[in-house]
């Protein structure tokens, strides 16, 4: 009964975070939207892209990544060991030290910014072109500072349970960028040239000031109070750093191979920079509403279990994450795959971002949804191994997938001529061997990881996933021939249906073929509206 019990207090927090996360991503297409409209995919967005690429590489690698992982897996451990008097001191250490950090990280960004974006684009681009994005850059470095401070409070309001203000100050971020963004670029240009793109780099400040301070009343709640406190000689903020180093080393593998990846596009010319961009943006919206969401509530979880030596309550929730994980973006990817050019005109073919626009991102898209599945489930397996004390694993399989990735790039890229689609694909194909390799050693620890179960779920999740493609390729047969020549309320009409009555099909299908997960999900939405 109290496992039944964990399973569905699981599946509503997972839901409750997926919401919060759905508005967020969806409000990041927003974005995406209009900045695509104003500025079309080439030159002016290309430069706007690749600066934010910078701080946003680094807040990926120190804030929602090493960091957050290192700290809600010590400060859980705390709480569930010694209390929350003792986790609240250390989380001011923690607060303190990443405040210091992060803004000598960002005046050594604002000073070194020429040499940075030089080593982003390979000295490809124009003297015109790297001058703006140098620009754009050293005002931007600043986000970084709120975006860990902001993690880092996220943190400790998972590791307390609270998962639903934490996953919306996202959304705030891209309220802030949009509101003030486009006010402020108006501002100082109307006609949107590349002036205006300032605007939009304040706008991204804002957006991060917003974020950060849009969670403090959650915080407040739950009973936390900063004092600065520079005593940095603690056990608990030792422990944070020695699980951060291997965290920061695996984390830096993946934004080297970002880095490879935006090397590589910059090479090939004006617009696959915004084309690939565009379509990871795509791809994260499940990417963060189902593997983000699932993870974040699951790390808080394994970590305690994990605290308390309780292997089998480690593997059950571990394991339930992941079939979880697979419910959720095996359909998804097999959507985003088939209904890529649609999706894509829907949202972004209006103002500069044409048709061919489309047509060279929904390419992209297609390839990285190969990955989807896999990066979703790393999202929940990876941060386990910390949880467990094998904090050097996830760093050495990065360390593969550096090389593997740079392989894959130049085989498909320049050896094949697949041109900015290559990268999408070696993109998918490295994040599948990532997985593949972490849930091996996994098990191994773990000595059984319900395989079992998992291979039974994922093939029944596959004749549904069947029967949602089915659906997809009878939409395009009927429509896709037609699709140029339609108004834009009726192909957004068409495109919604044919997501839910594929949507239906799948879950319908996965219903009755009697998929666990899905009863939980079920029985969380009758308890819901009994």
């Amino acid at each position: 009964m109290a496992a039944a019990d964990d399973r569905r207090m699981s599946t509503r927090a997972t839901g409750v975070v997926g919401i919060a996360i759905l508005s967020s991503r969806l409000l990041g297409l927003v974005r995406e939207m209009v900045f695509a409209g104003l500025f079309g995919a080439g030159r002016n967005l290309d430069a706007f892209l690749m600066a934010f690429r910078l701080p946003n590489l680094l807040r990926d690698l120190f804030a929602e990544g090493a960091l957050s992982t290192a700290f809600i897996t010590t400060f859980s451990k705390k709480i569930a060991v010694e209390g929350d008097q003792s986790a609240w001191r250390l989380a001011n250490k923690v607060a303190t030290l990443t405040a210091v950090f992060m803004s000598v990280i960002t005046l050594l960004g604002i000073i070194f910014a020429p040499q940075l974006v030089d080593l982003l684009t390979w000295g490809t681009w124009s003297p015109d072109k790297t001058e703006l994005t140098i620009q754009l850059t050293r005002i931007m470095w600043p986000f970084m500072l709120m975006v860990s401070l902001a993690a880092l409070v996220m943190g400790m309001l998972n590791a307390k349970y609270v998962f639903g203000p934490p996953a919306m100050a996202s959304s705030y971020f891209n309220l802030g960028s949009i509101i003030g963004g486009v006010a402020i670029g108006y501002w100082i240009d109307p006609h949107f040239g590349s002036r205006s793109l300032v605007g939009l780099a304040i706008g991204t400040l804002l957006g991060g000031a917003w974020q950060l301070i849009g969670q403090f009343p959650s915080l407040w709640k739950v009973g936390y109070r900063f004092h600065p406190d520079f005593h940095w000689r603690d056990e608990g903020v030792r422990t944070v750093l020695t699980l951060m180093g291997p965290a920061v080393i695996a984390a830096s593998a993946v934004q080297v191979n970002v880095l490879i990846n935006s090397g590589f596009a910059a090479s090939l010319g004006n617009g696959p920079v915004s084309w690939l961009n565009i379509a990871f943006r795509l791809m994260q919206l499940p990417l963060g509403i189902f593997g983000v969401a699932i993870g974040t509530v699951t790390l808080p979880m394994v970590s305690k279990s994990a605290a308390l030596g309780n292997t089998a309550e480690f593997r059950a929730t571990l394991a339930r994450g992941m079939r979880l994980t697979f419910l959720l973006t095996i359909p998804s990817a097999i959507g985003l795959a088939m209904l890529a050019s649609p999706i894509i005109s829907v949202i972004y073919q209006h103002g500069r971002f044409t048709a061919e626009m489309t047509r060279q991102t929904a390419g992209a898209l297609q390839y990285y949804a190969v990955g989807l599945v896999a990066y979703a489930a790393v999202k929940v397996l990876a941060p386990a191994f910390y949880a467990v004390g094998k904090r050097n694993t996830p760093m050495l399989v990065s360390f593969l997938a550096i090389g593997t990735n740079l392989f894959l790039n130049w085989l498909f890229t320049f050896r094949l001529g697949w041109g900015h689609r290559g990268l999408a694909f070696s993109t998918g194909l490295v994040a599948n061997i990532n997985f593949l390799l972490l849930y091996t050693l996994m098990r191994g620890h773990t000595r059984r990881l319900e395989t079992r179960q998992m291979l039974i779920a994922l093939s029944k999740i596959c004749i549904a996933g069947a029967v949602l493609a089915l659906i997809c390729w009878a939409a395009n047969y009927l429509w896709l021939d037609a699709w140029s020549d339609m108004r834009f309320f009726q192909k957004l009409a068409i495109l919604l249906a044919t997501i839910a009555v594929a949507g239906g099909g799948f879950f319908g299908a996965a219903f009755l073929l009697r998929i666990s997960e899905v009863q939980d999900i079920v029985d969380v939405f009758r308890r819901r509206f009994r």
